[in-house]
């Protein structure tokens, strides 16, 4: 069993934490969205409980973590949202198909990423539904860019997770610096790492690493103790290598 594991994960598969100070975590020092700045984020939900976030691709498809999901359960994708108390203001629409990535095992981090077919398409036309880019397969983002993180987890390492959108910048990290922070539990062709003020946190997994205008990352996976932390900075799975098992998911699940 790893001595540390994601403060990202779904709330069943996490510790209670001993910690007794009142430590900011979810999107650690941020700040609320403007509403609807960011119509490709979506809520991925269980029994109505926002778990995880994800990037709405394609008016069929979201792109999450795999560890969002487990399989005996059932998830809703939320749509055009900003405050998830505001239910009649954004769409829910089930999942048709789960896929994992076939090289991906609960056990390890690598190939962390997932695909979900919604059961109905999506408007993707207004000003709150739009589907982002993705990068080219094999695009790199070089060390120093100024990118951003989005996400309703929690506000307190104990409390209640934000109602609100919430968002910060973050910059990407040399890769072989990352892997001095993380060692074996970071793969340089699969994982980027970025830091900032602010940064991702529990309940925050799936949701993208956005550069740009384009989703550069998947969230996966950051320090047990405190997130964002200088010591162990947040890590992002690179969506690149992936781009031609997405393209040939979305050409073949019917």
């Amino acid at each position: 069993m790893m001595t540390i594991i994601s403060l990202l994960l779904l709330a069943s598969l996490l510790p209670h934490l001993t910690l007794t100070a009142h430590v900011n975590v979810g999107i650690v020092n941020g700040n609320e969205t403007k509403p609807h700045s960011r119509p490709y984020m979506v809520s991925i939900q269980s029994n109505g409980i926002h778990v995880c976030g994800g990037s709405l691709i394609s008016d069929h498809w979201v792109l999450t973590a795999a560890h969002c999901w487990n399989r005996n359960e059932t998830l809703t994708v939320v749509v055009g949202a900003h405050d998830l108390r505001e239910s009649k203001k954004s769409d829910h629409i089930g999942v048709k198909s789960y896929i994992q990535h076939p090289s991906y095992s609960v056990d390890i981090n690598f190939n962390d990423i997932m695909l979900l077919k919604l059961q109905e398409k999506v408007n993707i036309n207004n000003n709150y539904v739009k589907s982002i880019s993705l990068p080219k397969n094999g695009e790199h983002v070089e060390a120093n860019t100024l990118c951003s993180v989005a996400g309703w987890g929690q506000l307190k390492i104990k409390g209640p997770k934000s109602h609100h959108l919430m968002e910060a910048n973050v910059t990407i990290m040399n890769e072989s610096e990352c892997y001095k922070r993380w060692g074996n539990m970071f793969s340089q062709t699969q994982m980027m790492c970025a830091y900032g003020y602010g940064g991702s946190c529990r309940y925050d997994s799936g949701g993208p690493l956005v550069c740009g205008h384009t989703a550069i990352g998947v969230t996966a996976f950051g320090n047990q103790l405190l997130c964002n932390s200088p010591e162990k900075p947040n890590v992002y799975l690179k969506i690149s290598p992936y781009i031609p098992w997405i393209n040939s998911t979305i050409r073949n699940v019917k």
